[in-house]
């Protein structure tokens, strides 16, 4: 199973909402994992995904671009087989 990557950078508190989102969201699929990836670290991630953290990225290329909810969340890992 592929996980899901959240695009993040720290003292973002934004990205903690949408990682708090997903520590929920793990209780009704309890085998979900995702990839903390940091945008400042990369020049060209930083410049696609700046002013649009937290994205959530999955294996299919689809994306969910903050905010969302714990219903978009779940229909997107429907779609991916993660729930």
């Amino acid at each position: 199973m592929v996980q899901p990557v959240l695009y993040s950078t720290a003292a973002c508190h934004l990205c903690e909402l949408a990682e708090g989102l997903l520590e929920e969201v793990r209780a009704i699929a309890p085998g979900l994992a995702w990839e903390v990836v940091d945008i400042s670290d990369d020049d060209a991630l930083f410049e696609r995904y700046g002013e649009r953290i937290p994205v959530l990225r999955f294996a299919s290329g689809e994306e969910l671009g903050w905010p969302f909810t714990a219903d978009d969340l779940h229909r997107v890992l429907c779609r991916e087989g993660l729930a």
